[in-house]
């Protein structure tokens, strides 16, 4: 439901008739009404707060901190108030003790401080999903509503005492539980708050130590188990909620982000970061790497370690003296002050930002050795940094650098790779060598990020120090206007003087106008990362993570089965093969997306090639069997589905390019850009060419063929159909 959607009303909502005593129907009607008050009071006083805390003054430092903070929290609980009205109750519990609790979105009180709703995160709601028939969880029953178009479309209840007779929970197809997994799909992940079921519930109430793998397969919503997971630890971990940014959630493809978008903020948090692996390196395009002994080699974490000697043959003093005039005299640069001012940088810095240090290190140690009486050391300071010969010949030793121009040379130089990698054989050396060796593919990146890391931005190196120049200019004229001043003050008191002091100084001078430095979102460190489709990482993409990450803290979504090139070890083997530790897996088995017909076609596709997958268990049945044809009905089957469907969304996967005029809810998608992804109705075409050159040899294309063609057979929710 969106901010336009209509919100549903105690007047307006209407409960289907014939599901339950009429009085159950009333006191659902009269809390819904306490609800619908209590929301209006709610957001009058938050957008009052709001108003009084944008009017209070800034302040400086942490005063103007704390304001800034608590406008943001402000503004996202209105969003949330404004996003939903009674549709933010999802259910209610009974206790055995006959308490009545009704589940929310969020939490909220009326003006005499009653609980109406119970935030869906709190302990106390945990029974709303964790309950079973098996484990009742101390409650007699469970009501789940279902909200459409801001009217109360659907609920169903489960009893769960001794002596109950109505045990409406039975997972059949009449069910509307059932109903609702079937439901249309569009271009954005479901609201599937409501139905979250136990097996799933557990795994987002997990604690956040250590790595957890959620293990599935198609339909078992895993999605869905981490982006609820990512607003529950937001909300409950004390150490996320530190702010926005605390927690990065990384998915495979943009299709996948956009499709995700709006799920995080229906849960009421907006305080994590969504990408993809691609994202993390700021580069123009990338391609698929085609070249398979490339692309093991870069899979490799030990390429990384290539970086480091790189960048040092950039970082190397000169070893002849150098002479630099000053308006005073020649200068004399030897070859124990460059090895000095070069052996003072810290480890810690980038190579640019280390550049700076070593460079007023230089600077230092020159003015302390040749000033004196007659020559100010700022005076010498300065000319000696105005010196063209000394700029230029540090600049030789110490170049500004790019991650870009390090690993274009390591790919254009084969003996500077040998140099800085001397474990590869030749073999390997010539597989990486290019003739544009700034071609990049998926799998440099972490090559690139690791560059990064090492040497820093150039950018925003040169901005640092254009800052740094525009702040010493205005400081420069600041004392002018200040002398200024003090020479034209006659007061007794000499107020003016003032000035002087160092915190007056600072204040004189506008931050505001001086060069921004841009502060990468996705450099981290974040206190969790989740990671969807983590089968498909190599260890080097894994350091790519781990880089971002120093709590080692990893939601981890996959399933072993959907691997293109094959993923022989278990999740705890390959983990930590990885660097990841503390390693813990929970499955999930039941398909609740794919109908058993769909998923009976689809499961021999994956055995064949990967004999122990974890293949979930359909729950309902879509009464319409796999259909095959020939390519040649595509657009008759897609004309016919259109026609007779009013919403929902259709797909066409293929291997390859499939040039198809624009349709209306239907989308062309490679097997690769369908995952994670839904729809009513897929049509797979050629699924004979799915995975072709997905593997380093004929076992691996194999392999990436299979995946290929089950991810995209259970993508559909409805019917399939597979055109030869």
């Amino acid at each position: 439901m969106t901010a336009e959607t209509p919100r549903p009303t105690a007047e307006t909502s209407a409960l289907p008739p014939g599901k339950a005593a009429p009085e159950l129907v009333a006191a659902d009607l009269r809390h819904f009404a306490r609800i619908g008050a209590a929301l209006s009071d709610a957001v009058a006083d938050v957008e009052a707060r709001l108003v009084d805390e944008r009017r209070r003054p800034a302040g400086r430092g942490e005063r103007a901190l704390e304001r800034d903070l608590e406008i943001q929290r402000l503004a996202a609980r209105l969003r949330v108030l404004r996003r939903f009205g009674l549709d933010a109750c999802l259910g209610r519990i009974v206790a055995a003790d006959g308490e009545v609790s009704y589940i929310g979105r969020f939490g909220l009180t009326d003006a005499d401080g009653s609980r109406l709703l119970v935030d869906w995160r709190a302990p106390a709601a945990e029974p709303f999903f964790a309950a079973t028939h098996a484990h009742p969880a101390g409650l007699t029953s469970r009501r789940r509503y279902r909200w459409t178009a801001g009217r109360l479309a659907d609920y169903w209840d489960e009893v769960f005492a001794a002596d109950g007779v109505d045990h409406t929970a039975a997972l059949d197809d009449q069910s509307a539980f059932i109903a609702s997994l079937g439901a249309a799909r569009s271009d954005r992940m479901r609201d599937v708050l409501a139905t979250i079921q136990a097996d799933q519930d557990a795994v987002i109430r997990a604690s956040s130590r250590g790595a957890l793998v959620v293990d599935g397969g198609p339909g078992t919503g895993k999605t869905v188990v981490a982006l609820h997971r990512a607003a529950y630890l937001l909300a409950t971990d004390p150490r996320l909620r530190a702010g926005t940014g605390s927690v990065l959630f990384v998915g495979p493809h943009q299709p996948y982000l956009a499709y995700i978008d709006d799920v995080l903020p229906s849960l009421g948090e907006d305080g994590a970061l969504t990408c993809t692996l691609r994202d993390l390196v700021p580069v123009v395009t990338a391609g698929e790497e085609t070249d398979p002994v490339a692309a093991r080699v870069k899979a490799d974490v030990r390429l990384a370690g290539a970086v480091g000697p790189a960048v040092a043959l950039y970082e190397e003093p000169p070893t002849a003296a150098l002479r630099v005039p000053t308006p005073w005299g020649e200068v004399e640069v030897t070859a124990d002050d460059w090895a000095d001012a070069f052996g003072s940088a810290d480890p810690a810095l980038t190579h640019n930002e280390a550049r700076d240090e070593v460079w007023e290190e230089l600077l230092a140690a020159l003015v302390d050795r040749s000033a004196g009486d007659e020559i100010a050391p700022a005076d010498l300071r300065r000319a000696l940094a105005r010196s063209t010969t000394l700029q230029g010949a540090f600049s030789r030793a110490w170049p500004l650098l790019s991650p870009e121009v390090v690993v274009a040379d390591l790919f254009s130089v084969p003996a500077y790779l040998r140099r800085c990698a001397p474990w590869l054989s030749p073999a390997e050396v010539a597989a990486l060598q290019r003739d544009d060796p700034r071609a990049w593919t998926d799998d440099d990146l972490p090559l690139l990020d690791a560059a990064r890391r090492r040497v820093g931005d150039p950018a925003q190196n040169r901005v640092r120090r254009r800052r740094e120049a525009a702040l010493e200019r205005r400081r420069e004229q600041m004392d002018r206007v200040v002398d200024e001043l003090i020479a034209a003050d006659d007061s007794e008191l000499g107020e003016v003087r003032m000035l002087r002091g160092l915190d007056a100084q600072q204040s004189l001078v506008d931050d505001a106008e001086l060069p921004g430095i841009d502060v990468d979102e996705l450099a981290g460190p974040f206190a969790h990362i989740i990671v969807d489709e983590a089968q498909e990482l190599t260890d080097a993409q894994w350091q790519m993570l781990l880089r971002r990450c120093p709590s080692r803290s990893f939601t981890i979504v996959g399933d072993r089965a959907q691997a293109r090139h094959g993923f022989i070890p278990t999740w705890e083997e390959r983990l930590s093969a990885a660097g990841l530790r503390d390693i813990s897996v929970a499955s999930l088995t039941v398909n609740y997306r794919t109908p058993e017909e769909i998923m009976t076609a689809a499961e021999p596709v994956i055995r064949a090639a990967v004999p122990d997958a974890n293949v979930p268990v359909s729950i309902r049945r879509s009464g319409i069997p796999v259909r095959h044809g020939a390519r040649g009905e595509l657009d008759g089957i897609l004309d016919a589905w259109t026609a007779a469907h009013a919403d929902g969304v259709a797909a066409v996967i293929g291997a390859g390019p499939l040039p198809l005029p624009a349709r209306e809810r239907v989308r062309v998608l490679t097997p690769v850009l369908s995952k994670g992804l839904e729809f009513d109705l897929v049509v797979l075409v050629a699924p004979e060419s799915c995975g072709a050159g997905g593997g380093a040899d004929a076992v691996d294309d194999e392999v990436a063929r299979a995946v290929d063609r089950y991810v995209a057979m259970t993508r559909a929710t409805r019917e399939l159909v597979i055109l030869s």
